[in-house]
């Protein structure tokens, strides 16, 4: 009989990774994340299998806390081969060698602490470093293309579907023989918000027998698109009429390219007053130049029309990419009317602390929230309403007006996620996973009323048996 069990993402949001083993035998993992927030030093824990027994790896996307700990899966001895699209191939490499920096910059400073105080032993070694990255890029890759099957291995087949969350994303069907009968379960990776902004909505999942679905925003629902963006609008027209400047913590790939879009629409459409736009995240410029290999064949409808009309789709004369230290330091000299877009996302390092540290004491500031903060992480914090930041050892008050617009989420919300799990057939049993506990026991019990379905919360290192 054939089992999963999830040694990640299983009732917290991060970390995916869910082993599936065949009764032939064959062991197939999918996804290797990285833990995120207060779940943070699971990262150096072992994985509870041994990588030297895995025989494929599959990839839903390219988000840290999906792709975040393959180097450390091949460092520990997976020499197989990496299926994904060739798209989340290329925003891959771009989050784990920044992963990769961000850890040895972290290993530095901790270790000059240390060392001050004869303790630098007890300082843990990065997870993995860029050769081991490099060293995952050099396995064997295949790059399946949308609704096309391909055989994974005997009575094995695999297809990717377009999952609408971010740049080459999909959920996984993998169809499989248990005894004489056909079986297919389905691994949801993050499923999109349909907003249609940059990338195409999810496509429907039309049967399965298991699911594993994510529930990241199962307890709620996000405010429309439209909506969001008119909130965001107003934000970024209020704030800049009264001199202050904007404050963006954003994720590299998917949440920075829809803040470009909605920019340089107002730009065009002459709704942005005059300021200054920073992009201060050589990662999140780097991928969205991938972005823009990609304008033709991956993303949206309107995001194709743009690049017909203007011959781009995100750029704009008020837009600046820092890409350099320098650069981006001399953005402290711009005292009003500036909108700053840095990473990371949920506040826990980048360069979005510099700017934080510098601009979010000042009541005419405002910072806007657009994608999901961890529990744990400095973000969470500033939503959640705390007084003060500690910021580089240093205590920041918090006095800037704070918006959070969840309608720009790359995540499916309450409703999309039952839409979706709604119009698959044949549907044997559900498993949720990526999300919070408290949430996913609300979508669990919506999901009984809505879909007469009883959901299965799954447990970290859980053995489930598809039965």
């Amino acid at each position: 009989m054939a089992t999963v069990i999830s040694y990640g993402a299983a009732e917290v949001v991060t970390g995916s990774c869910h082993l599936l083993e065949l009764d032939s035998g064959e062991r197939i993992l999918v996804d290797c994340g990285m833990f995120q927030g207060r779940e943070e030093k699971r990262n150096y824990e072992d994985f509870g299998f041994d990588p030297k027994s895995v025989d494929y790896l599959l990839v839903t996307h390219a988000h840290l806390d999906h792709v975040g700990r393959i180097p450390k899966l091949v460092k520990e001895g997976y020499s197989g081969t990496i299926y994904a699209t060739d798209a989340t191939f290329g925003l891959a490499e771009v989050i784990m060698l920044d992963s990769a920096k961000i850890m040895k910059e972290d290993y530095l400073t901790h270790y000059k602490k240390a060392q001050r105080r004869g303790r630098e032993k007890d300082v843990p070694l990065p997870l993995y470093e860029e050769k081991d990255v490099m060293h995952a890029l050099e396995l064997p890759r295949v790059l399946p293309v949308y609704d096309e099957s391909f055989e994974l291995c005997k009575d094995v087949i695999v297809t990717y579907r377009n999952a609408g969350h971010i740049l080459g994303s999909a959920f996984i069907e993998i169809e499989y023989k248990e005894g004489n009968e056909a079986r297919k379960i389905v691994f949801s990776g993050d499923i999109g918000n349909d907003n249609d902004m940059v990338i195409p909505n999810l496509v429907p999942c039309e049967k399965a027998d298991y699911l594993y679905v994510e529930s990241t925003y199962g307890d709620r629902n996000h405010q429309g698109a439209l909506q969001s963006m008119e909130e965001f609008k107003k934000v970024i027209n209020d704030t800049l009429k009264d001199w202050g400047n904007v404050i963006i913590p954003s994720f590299a790939i998917e949440r920075t390219q829809e803040i470009l879009c909605i920019l340089k629409e107002m730009h065009d459409k002459g709704e942005l007053p005059e300021c200054q736009i920073f992009l201060d995240s050589p990662m999140a410029s780097r991928a969205t130049a991938i972005y823009k290999q990609y304008a033709e064949e991956l993303l949206s409808k309107e995001c194709q029309h743009i690049k017909k009309r203007d011959g781009t789709v995100f750029d704009f004369e008020d837009l600046k990419y820092t890409l350099t230290v320098d650069e981006s330091k001399a953005i402290n000299d711009v005292d009003r009317r500036a909108i700053i877009i840095a990473g990371s996302g949920m506040c826990s390092g980048g360069r979005i602390l510099h700017h934080l540290k510098n601009r979010l004491w000042n009541r005419k500031n405002a910072v806007i929230f657009v994608g999901y903060q961890a529990v744990g992480t400095l973000g969470r914090r500033i939503v959640d309403g705390a007084k003060w930041a500690k910021i580089y050892h240093e205590d920041i008050r918090v006095q800037a007006s704070i918006y959070t617009i969840n309608g720009f989420s790359a995540h499916a919300d309450q409703n999309g996620i039952i839409k979706w799990v709604k119009g698959i057939e044949d549907l044997h049993r559900i498993f949720l996973i990526h999300g919070e506990e408290d949430k996913q026991e609300v979508l669990r019990e919506v999901m009984g009323e809505k879909l007469h379905e009883k959901a299965h919360i799954v447990e970290p290192e859980e053995v489930i048996y598809l039965s």
